[in-house]
């Protein structure tokens, strides 16, 4: 049964860059990868030839969830010591957070951090969280702090406190920029087993990766997601 989640406009301004599944911004370093390294996919002396395209657990990290995007243009103008952020719109997408709220988690840095202000409220199923985190496999001038939201009982929009990725970035950070990858996940309790050894599960795994060049995991062993 699909699970919803839900995403509500706060600002009232019917904003053009609503949220998307994160099958809709698949990066264009990975639409121009081929998925061979030499082209054919012939397997040479030193073993198959697949790229990184070929390995699902990176595209599913890339599909997974939501993306949320900047929704006005942002110049970012570097002056030494701290950027300053403009943009047209009177709402103000950037607050600061002060430096001493996290001096012991970054303490190479001496200024104020910036905070977008992200429009979109998030409402997910009874007993599920959310994971926000920066998108992955993606190279973005903004890189939020990762953090878990129980968005089943807190409804109220998440501010993205975040870095420059280029602490002197000069320019233009577009409106539609993916900002955030949302994942909702259920919640449960978890024990942590250590144990020595291989299991016979895991010779049985490691025997059948050998059996074939490519496509295994994808094949044997993974189960698909859908974000709608």
């Amino acid at each position: 049964m699909d699970k919803n989640i839900s995403f509500t406009d706060k600002t009232g301004l019917h904003l053009e860059y609503s949220p998307q599944p994160a099958s809709s911004y698949i990066p264009e370093w990975y639409k121009k990868m081929d998925s061979y390294t030499n082209k054919t996919g012939v397997p040479t002396d030193t073993g198959a030839t697949g790229t990184i395209k070929k390995c699902m657990p990176v595209f599913d990290s890339i599909n997974a969830g939501y993306i949320i995007t900047t929704f006005v243009d942002i110049w970012v103008k570097y002056i030494p010591g701290q950027p300053s952020y403009y943009t047209w719109r009177d709402f103000e997408p950037v607050r600061f957070h002060r430096n001493a709220q996290v001096s012991t988690h970054f303490s190479n840095n001496k200024f104020d951090f910036p905070k977008l202000v992200n429009p979109w409220c998030i409402k997910t199923p009874q007993g599920y969280s959310t994971l926000f985190l920066p998108p992955m496999h993606r190279d973005n001038p903004i890189s939020i702090f990762p953090a878990v939201v129980d968005t089943d009982k807190y409804t109220l929009n998440v501010e993205f406190p975040f870095m420059l990725t280029n602490l002197e970035f000069d320019g233009l950070i577009p409106a539609g920029t993916p900002i955030a990858q949302v994942i909702p996940f259920k919640r449960d309790n978890w024990k942590m087993n250590i144990s020595e050894g291989d299991t016979k599960e895991n010779i049985n795994i490691g025997l059948s990766l050998r059996s074939k060049f490519y496509n295994v995991y994808k094949d044997k062993y993974r189960s698909k997601k859908q974000y709608k």
